[in-house]
């Protein structure tokens, strides 16, 4: 998803920041200004079989290059904002063992950046940026304290309080989809083995494992999942989307099934730390409020809390989809490098 410039150079409010967020197989760079407006965005595959020296040099050569086009030196740069996937040692700012990055054990990535390129960087695991660019600039921007739980392959997620992201002593906090829900004997394993967790139902390889149980005591085969699957398709969560939108009676039930599992997840959130909203962000949302399908699991989401959830959290809570997409981690990660830039100034 690329993000147009949304402020035109010598239009800008300074100081500059620029936002880094490396994934597995793309880093997006944006240079964003104090207001959170994108003078310049770019995207570059990670390649990160080469290594992350490698990859921090490219991202860095792009740096300058966005400096270049917009006519600012890397010296107008207050802070880099810099966001990986975990496991991560964020105060050393060293990437531990990130699983769809392996060759870059145990590297100091945060402080390669800031030699690179001579500005200071912030340090963000990648779901927690993804959050503060939502608590920014998207959805809960009208809030003091906000939740994002991002749902793709796995679950995800990041907790903002007056600013603060809470990044937890040993790095693991925001690790919302391992929040548990299900304490029986047999409840479902995510794939380190742990039983229970939010992720086991709730997420894109959850939901893929639910409609297979399901077809497999589907012995009339109704659901039209079978023709797809035996026309040679894949199945997919989009998939189960598509024929819960046609109509489909299992695909339905697997939707509003997961709606309900993590509306029990939200309500232990709500229970802990009495956000001012919940933003459901990534890509399964089912189409968001663009389809008649994303707005019936959102209501259902909100139907299940509201049955779980304390009175006055349930009535005032609100809950509601991310606007950001896949913009909120550079975005992010340039407003928490803000942040503390602003802190580090105020206290010097």
């Amino acid at each position: 998803m690329a993000s147009p410039p949304s402020v035109e150079p010598g239009q800008e409010t300074l100081p500059l920041f620029f936002g880094v967020d490396v994934g597995g197989t793309n880093i997006k760079m944006g240079m964003v200004d104090d207001l959170g407006n994108t003078l310049v965005y770019e995207k570059i595959p990670t390649n990160e079989t080469e290594g992350p020296q490698r990859y921090m040099e490219r991202t860095t050569e792009v740096l300058q290059a966005m400096c270049e086009k917009v006519g600012r030196p890397m010296s107008d740069i207050a802070a880099i904002g810099l966001a990986t996937p975990g496991t991560m040692d964020i105060e050393g700012g060293i990437l531990l063992e990130p699983h769809n990055l392996p060759n870059s054990y145990n590297f100091p990535i945060r402080d390669c950046l800031s030699k690179l390129t001579g500005r200071p960087v912030v340090y963000a695991n990648d779901a927690n940026a993804a959050a503060f660019g939502e608590y920014w600039l998207g959805s809960g921007k009208e809030f003091r304290s906000m939740v994002l739980l991002t749902l793709g392959t796995g679950v995800g997620g990041g907790i903002i309080v007056d600013d603060l992201l809470i990044d937890g002593e040993h790095s693991h906090g925001g690790e919302l989809g391992h929040i548990i829900i299900d304490f029986s004997e047999n409840a479902r394993t995510i794939p380190t083995g742990q039983r229970g967790h939010l992720e086991a139902y709730a997420s894109g390889t959850a939901i893929i494992k639910r409609t297979h149980e399901a077809l497999a005591g589907d012995l009339q085969k109704e659901s039209s999942l079978h023709a797809r699957i035996d026309a040679g398709e894949q199945l997919s969560p989009l998939m189960v989307a598509q024929e819960a939108d046609k109509g489909d009676t299992l695909s339905l039930h697997i939707v509003m099934e997961t709606a309900r599992y993590l509306g029990i997840g939200i309500v232990s959130l709500m229970h802990t730390i009495d956000p001012g909203a919940v933003i459901l962000g990534g890509a399964i949302n089912f189409g968001g409020h663009e389809e008649p399908l994303g707005r019936k699991f959102l209501e259902r989401v909100r139907q299940e809390v509201k049955s779980r959830a304390f009175p006055v959290p349930a009535a005032q809570t609100v809950i509601d989809f991310a606007r950001l997409g896949g913009n909120a981690g550079y975005l992010g990660a340039a407003g928490k490098a803000r942040v503390v830039s602003h802190r580090d100034s105020l206290n010097s």
